[in-house]
């Protein structure tokens, strides 16, 4: 090799300082996006949840504990908070048997209509409360398909308990079987099959094998079902009549008591549903990690 020869290949450029080589890539210029985004989100969150979440508590304690407390001993407060966990202790049973029998169904077996049937259950995910309310006026009101017949038999439904009770479990329906089937089907039967291989019978085989591996996503649907049912408004409203102390719950005492200018006791009762949210979303986090950790072990 010659000295032109050498002399062809690129020489190493050299720091005028340090005197080192300069061959380090220029550094990228930083990029804005992210932290514009990210204040565009906190903005928002803060206008149309963080604020008016703050008012509520702000409104509810601005005249001190005293009258937060007295309004919690109205008794059409007491009545309405009653009725709203007579409404949840009903409503999320019901719908934890029916959730549990549509997961199982449809993630241990393919049927005709399956998917018809998966429609069916999100079908409170995708129609308004105050329609779904309106379904049960035109199916059990006095002028409904059945109202004759309940009427004859001096049973009503609109605008007493019965019909607050149909409503909630329409809203709450889904939670518990669109919690569960992912869970089922991403577990597999081999295990059952294996217990009943060993002689276990079909109740064994659920208690012993399915409920314990489905119990965080079980949780979780039942932890929404119960927000969802305590604090269902528009479907409710429809078919209660808001008849105060009779077929008021808690969201409906929140909109009278406020028409009624009454906003200290609207804003107390809006206090306890927002409490209910806030532990609702601690229970969910906590069922998320424990569920996450669960699925890391495995």
């Amino acid at each position: 090799m010659t000295l032109n020869d050498e002399a062809s290949f690129p020489q190493p450029q050299f720091h005028t300082t340090t005197g080192k080589p300069n061959n380090q890539k220029p550094a990228k210029a930083k990029s804005f996006i992210p932290v514009i985004l990210t204040g565009v989100a906190l903005a928002y969150l803060a206008l149309v949840l963080y604020i008016p979440a703050l008012n509520v508590f702000f409104q509810a304690f601005k005249n001190g504990i005293g009258p937060f407390l007295s309004n919690l001993t109205d008794s059409n407060f007491l009545s309405a908070a009653k009725l709203t966990l007579l409404l949840a202790l009903i409503a999320v049973p019901l719908n934890t048997v029916f959730g549990l029998c549509a997961a199982w169904a449809i993630a241990r077996h393919n049927f005709p209509g399956r998917t018809l049937l998966l429609s069916i259950i999100d079908l409170p995910f995708s129609i308004s409360p105050v329609v779904a309310g309106l379904m049960l006026v035109l199916l059990y009101g006095r002028n409904g398909w059945f109202g004759e017949w309940l009427q004859a038999h001096d049973i009503k439904i609109i605008f007493a308990f019965p019909g607050m009770v149909l409503a909630t479990a329409f809203v709450s329906m889904p939670f518990v079987a669109r919690e569960v089937i992912p869970v089922l089907e991403e577990l597999g039967n081999d295990q059952e099959e294996a217990a009943e291989t060993l002689g276990a019978n079909g109740w064994q085989v659920f208690w012993r094998v399915t409920l314990p591996n489905i119990r965080w996503g079980l949780l979780y649907g039942l932890l929404l079902t119960n927000a969802r049912a305590m604090g269902e408004f528009g479907a409710v409203s429809v078919v209660s009549g808001n008849i105060a102390g009779k077929t008021q719950s808690l969201p409906l005492f929140v909109e009278d008591a406020y028409k009624q200018y009454e906003t200290e006791a609207a804003y107390s009762a809006a206090v306890l549903l927002a409490l209910l949210a806030v532990v609702t979303l601690v229970l969910k986090e906590i069922l998320e990690r424990k569920t996450g950790a669960k699925s890391k072990a495995e």
